[in-house]
């Protein structure tokens, strides 16, 4: 399986909008970081083809192998020490979540932090999308100013 995987995750893409929204929030000084359920082989793995804009990331949390993570998502606990490590601490109301996964959502609304979910166009999104602060079918339409952020196209 690992031979598998060591073959297809460097050609792992972004999602649309990803990069934009990265280099946008990293030029204002807005933290950013990663939480991940992933482990940091298949992560390392996963962003191989993207260091250079991953590493505009405070911290990245790799849940499967994180110590302080005691249980992965759809537990809060991922989001929850990646907020912890960010020097100011924030509050969890305070933290915003751009996730893509169910239970990644779910994870980011029992830690209390607000969730914009990105969902696979195959997604079920009856027993989430009502839950969330905003559903997106693409990072492309995300407006930062929304939540506070500054606008695309300020300087």
């Amino acid at each position: 399986m690992k031979d598998r995987l060591e073959k297809i995750f460097p050609h792992a893409g972004l999602l649309p909008g990803a990069e934009k929204l990265i280099r946008h929030l990293h030029k204002h000084r807005v933290p950013i970081a990663v939480a991940t359920g992933s482990d940091h082989w298949g992560f390392s793995r996963k962003t191989a083809a993207h260091k250079e804009l991953f590493s505009l990331f405070h911290h990245c949390v790799c849940s499967s192998d994180d110590p302080d993570v005691k249980h992965g998502k759809p537990a809060p606990d991922c989001f929850l020490i990646c907020a912890k490590r960010f020097p100011d601490n924030p509050d969890p109301s305070k933290v915003l979540v751009l996730e893509d996964a169910p239970n990644g959502v779910e994870a980011g609304l029992k830690a209390g932090m607000q969730v914009v979910w990105v969902p696979d166009p195959r997604a079920d999104r009856s027993q989430l999308a009502d839950r969330v602060d905003q559903v997106l079918d693409s990072l492309e339409h995300f407006e930062p100013e929304k939540f506070g952020l500054p606008a695309f196209g300020s300087s």
